[in-house]
């Protein structure tokens, strides 16, 4: 139990301590005009109270990434701790708030607009086509999964609930964010934060009752733990199978969404960086519950790959299973309510947003003005149209690249960052350090990963050696570019 409670307290620690440098090292300004009001229009660009653009936000870069990955991530035992914690105050924090804040600074502007202002005009064009990817991928995931769950549960034909669900989706991505988004994720988040704080409880509660046996992060037990570690190789897999607990590159295409609607560039860092420390402690519990349900990294190892009984039939625990048992088990029949609420809802409020983050990064691209319904109908219906194809399609072969792609986008983000610091003749330290590792950790896994991954499968000695090469050697180039600024 030391461990859970140590990480939580440094996940809260980073926030007031690590955040308060963030904010002050890029220069918040309380007096400057946000685009809530400087560009106000009623659909995207309006205020909103701090406590619902925090929600919001929140439950935009969270959807299940926090509790599927965590319990993914637990599967390689308790090093999963070091990645949360660390990765998430100095790494993952650190970019959704800058994401917010140059998004603030640039009236709004989405990812691919910020990336080519301090990378040029080419990187621009490549990552309008990479972001859109990544948006429609998550949006798409988004609704055949909720689409699955809602159909065995209710019996109603699948096909059904996809329409369901999009109807959801293009209301919510046409009508102003108020009306729908802001209107039914308060709702939505108060149900993912009760099932984390109650799995959380139950966690301490059975920890010192001596019910449950937490697993302590120690020398011995810092080592792989995943039952086929040869194609799970420690590093870099954990730090690509856990991306939203500690870094996500999707999250930089959602904190626009909210820096349109901030009123004062003081709440930045509650928004920004309070809602990635906060899904990070999400991380934690579930990471945590995890293993600790299951006996241990190994029992949670063994419940996947051979299975248990559940209802007399032998099942494999996949993540969802995980948590339908776990809030059954702990919570009791509220709990399983709130898991199914959860485990559903949670993919929607990501997959909506996914959605209207892809509208206005292709009006961007097209220099469309989204305040009249008609032109977010031009930009939607094609959208919904390639989207609903996509869901027919046996969309796996596509999924496997989304981790590795939010990682990829981490990274560009956090070396786009660094440029902007460079041109501001500020220190780039607290960005091009972790661009550097994350270079190293996406070039390793493009190498080193199964094909099932979207890797090359080869050596871990070239995938170490191509990674570091590649890392270190960007990582000069950003440093000699800083010396010559200067």
């Amino acid at each position: 139990m030391i461990t859970f409670i140590v990480s939580v307290l440094i996940l809260i620690g980073g926030y007031f301590i690590y955040g308060r440098y963030v904010e002050r090292h890029f220069g918040t300004d309380p007096e400057r005009q946000t685009p809530a009001y400087a560009r106000e229009d009623g659909v995207d660009y309006q205020p909103m109270p701090t406590w619902k653009v925090f929600v919001i936000q929140f439950l935009n870069i969270a959807g299940l990434g926090p509790i599927f990955g965590a319990i993914m991530g637990a599967a390689y035992g308790p090093a999963a701790y070091l990645w949360i914690v660390f990765g998430c105050i100095f790494m993952g924090a650190a970019h959704d708030f800058f994401s917010g804040m140059l998004s603030i600074r640039g009236g709004g502007t989405n990812m691919p607009d910020i990336i080519g202002e301090n990378l040029g005009r080419r990187m621009r064009t490549v990552m309008n086509i990479v972001v859109s990817f990544l948006l429609l991928a998550v949006g798409v995931s988004f609704v055949t999964g909720p689409a699955d769950l809602i159909a065995s549960l209710s019996g109603v034909d699948k096909e059904i609930w996809l329409y369901v669900i999009f109807a959801y989706y293009i209301l919510a991505t046409l009508l102003p964010v108020d009306k729908i988004i802001g209107s039914v994720y308060p709702f939505m988040g108060a149900a993912l934060l009760f099932m984390a704080l109650g799995v959380g409880v139950m966690l301490v509660a059975g920890a010192l009752n001596g019910s449950l046996e937490l697993v302590e992060l120690t020398p011995a037990t810092l080592k792989n733990w995943h039952s086929d570690p040869q194609n799970n190789i420690l590093i870099p897999m954990l730090f690509v199978v856990v991306s939203c607990g500690a870094i996500s590159g999707f999250h930089s295409t959602q904190s626009p969404l909210m820096a349109r609607c901030l009123k004062n560039e003081k709440y930045a860092r509650p928004v920004f960086y309070g809602s990635m420390i906060a899904e990070g402690i999400v991380a934690i519990i579930w990471a945590t519950a995890a293993m600790a349900y299951f006996g241990g990294p190994e029992g949670l190892n063994d419940a996947a790959t051979n299975g248990i009984m559940i209802n007399g039939v032998l099942t494999k625990v996949t993540p969802a299973i995980a948590v339908d048992l776990i809030c059954r088990s702990w919570l009791g029949k509220l709990g399983a309510v709130i898991a199914i609420i959860g485990v559903i809802a949670c993919p929607v409020t990501s997959g909506d947003t996914a959605f209207r983050s892809l509208r206005l990064t292709i009006a961007d691209f097209l220099k469309s003005d989204q305040k009249p319904l008609l032109k977010r109908l031009v930009v939607s219906i094609p959208i919904f149209v390639v989207a609903f194809v996509c869901c027919k399609l046996d969309f796996s072969t596509i999924w496997k690249y989304v981790g590795i792609s939010n990682q990829v986008l981490a990274t560009i983000v956090l070396w786009t960052v660094a440029a902007y610091f460079i041109k501001k003749g500020k220190a780039h330290w607290m960005c091009s350090i972790p661009a550097t590792f994350l270079t190293f950790v996406c070039v390793s896994y493009f190498i080193m990963a199964p094909h099932s991954g979207g890797g090359l499968h080869l050596s871990p000695a070239l995938g170490y050696l191509t990674g570091a090469s590649v890392a270190v050697g960007l990582f000069i180039f950003c440093v000699v570019k800083a010396r010559r600024n200067a």
